[in-house]
């Protein structure tokens, strides 16, 4: 079994920075990716970034590049997402995930981060 939580969601004005965390505990020794989406209220959920260790590379949505930043420490553990510069838009509730070479997918509960204007 995974568990994940998330945590470092709030109210953060335009211009605000906030930084989620995600732990990942269990049965983490396999783990291809680790990322986080997004889903703002009446939308699809939204890729936001994610690390993938099948190719070594880190990726990002559209609306953030240049703004976020994620990070994971070394033993896959804890996931970051670092938010810079937020604006109305980015107003969602935050999932962290992961996945596994074999097509499993675990997700946290969520965290709300609403930026007002």
């Amino acid at each position: 079994q995974v568990h994940m939580v998330e945590s470092g969601g709030g109210l953060v004005h335009v211009g605000g920075s906030l930084r989620l965390s995600c732990v990942v505990s269990g049965r983490t020794a396999n783990i291809r990716s680790m990322g986080w989406f997004r889903q703002a209220p009446d939308k699809a959920r939204e890729f936001v970034a994610r690390d993938d260790w099948s190719d070594g590379a880190t990726y990002y949505g559209d609306p953030v590049k240049g703004r976020f930043t994620i990070s994971t420490d070394n033993a896959k553990t804890t996931v970051y997402l670092q938010m810079n510069n937020l604006k109305p838009e980015d107003t969602a509730v935050y999932y962290c995930y992961i996945d596994t070479p074999e097509g499993q997918n675990y997700w946290g509960q969520g965290t709300q981060v609403t930026v007002s204007s």
